[in-house]
């Protein structure tokens, strides 16, 4: 009986060590800025326009397994999107600022992006914002400042990775010491990569197969993509980048893949406490992450799914004070904070008089305000000081968040809706707010417990059996 019992635990062992699929197929999905609030306030904000007291789900809070992580640094309580992306990208906390790389800057940390690569896989790195913006560049790149976006740029020449997309490069010709150096451009080109601009650009490529960079269209801002709640159509926008990454990676290719895919924008409205805007980033993530998932139910049992964020930006609080919601008003927001700001900004500058009427019409066109959402007599006060200010006495009034400077008008109906639509805001910037985590597929089932955000790619190389 001892010896049967002895037998029986070791098939067990090789069951469950060895007998589960490793995934071929990995998808690293993270919105950047997007807390549990996040998801939940755009889950409330669907319910809401059918007038239901509930919630309807993203695709992503439906997978069978969710739990939550720290997002701590090594040196803060409260990290940036360099150490969140690092902690991701490589398993190893670090200090605020620093790319995947030790807090003095002096040691590299290997990615599971690269360890990836030396598995034979395809690897691809995606964003919203620019290509060598923090938390993709946590994945390809060893820096000791995040700001240093020419060197950032050079270290995809050494990654050799298959596929990269986003808005474009913030600085392709001047290095961290300001001083013009050969474009970045040329030498991607000589690396074997081909340059696609937009959607077109990239549809046009004749060998889809071929080692890739997909930007934004000549013209366009390398910064970001359009808040997707100003996109237009033709506009790009991040579920076309999710394809067109697929696409490239799985183009002769029987190796597998690994791709990471960053929502960067929700972390951009949120620092302009924007609820709308953040509802709407949500959701386009939420886009990219359903290319994800019917991937996944043609390779179910070859592919993982990983979705979670770096931080929380904001503190998002969906209450502000009474038991009854009324996020349903978030819906007559139309605009971003930051092109409601340019139109606010171009009547300033028109050179003619504008009265308060015609901005009373303009924020009710925009946000819906003086109209279907209600405004007291304060309220409408604390907006006219400003708008006399602005337009009568003509005196800067704006408000600077972390990526961009708005007209103060622009800024505080923004609040005003807001706080219309039940939402709280904490601050401008992150938070230390746990992380959401969700996962399907092969290895999915190790995402069942509270954890450290370096477990997650720890958990992700474990179940591919990456050594990293």
């Amino acid at each position: 009986m001892k010896k049967l019992s002895f037998f029986a635990f070791l098939f067990l062992f090789h069951l469950l060590s060895f007998g589960q699929n490793r995934p071929k197929y990995i998808f690293f999905m993270i919105g950047d800025g997007m807390g549990l609030n996040q998801v939940n306030l755009t889950e409330i904000y669907l319910a809401a326009q059918e007038d239901r007291n509930t919630v309807f789900p993203l695709v992503f809070s439906t997978f069978p397994h969710a739990t939550f992580a720290t997002s701590y640094s090594l040196s803060h309580g409260v990290t940036d999107s360099a150490a969140g992306g690092t902690a991701l990208a490589v398993g190893k906390k670090t200090k605020n600022g620093v790319l995947s790389m030790d807090s003095t800057g002096s040691e590299s940390y290997t990615s599971i992006a690269y360890a990836a690569k030396k598995a034979g896989m395809k690897v691809g790195i995606t964003t919203s914002v620019s290509i060598d913006h923090a938390t993709p560049a946590s994945f390809y790149a060893n820096q000791s400042s995040r700001s240093k976006y020419y060197e950032i740029g050079q270290d995809i020449l050494k990654s050799g990775f298959d596929f990269f997309a986003g808005s474009g490069f913030l600085s392709p010709t001047k290095n961290a010491k300001k001083e013009e150096v050969p474009s970045l451009f040329p030498q991607f080109e000589k690396a074997g990569y081909q340059l696609a601009y937009g959607l077109e650009g990239y549809q046009n490529l004749k060998d889809k197969g071929k080692k890739t960079i997909l930007m934004n269209s000549k013209g366009t801002d390398p910064e970001s993509l359009k808040f997707a709640i100003d996109q237009q159509k033709g506009d790009l926008n991040l579920r076309e980048i999710t394809d067109a990454a697929i696409t490239s990676l799985t183009k002769d290719n029987d190796k597998g893949f690994f791709l990471m895919v960053e929502g960067g924008k929700i972390d951009w409205s949120s620092h302009a406490n924007d609820a709308t805007t953040t509802i709407r980033e949500v959701l386009d993530f939420n886009e990219a992450v359903k290319s994800a998932y019917a991937f996944y139910l043609k390779h179910p049992e070859e592919t993982l799914i990983i979705v979670t964020a770096d931080h929380e930006t904001g503190g998002i609080a969906v209450g502000n004070g009474g038991s009854r919601l009324n996020t349903k008003l978030l819906s007559h927001q139309k605009v971003s904070l930051g092109e409601l700001s340019k139109e606010v900004s171009a009547l300033r500058l028109a050179g003619r008089e504008v009265s308060w009427q015609e901005m009373k019409d303009l924020l009710s066109k925009k946000l819906g305000l003086f109209g279907s959402v209600k405004v007291s007599q304060e309220e409408e006060d604390l907006l006219f000081k400003i708008y006399e200010k602005s337009f009568v006495k003509h005196e800067d009034e704006t408000i600077k968040s972390l990526y961009a400077t708005d007209e103060k008008l622009a800024a505080t109906a923004i609040q005003l809706l807001n706080k219309a639509g039940s939402i709280a805001w904490a601050s401008n910037n992150h938070s230390a707010a746990y992380i959401p985590v969700f996962a399907i597929g092969a290895g999915a089932q190790s995402f069942s417990h509270k954890m450290e955000n370096v477990d997650i790619p720890k958990k992700v190389a474990a179940a591919a059996g990456l050594d990293f």
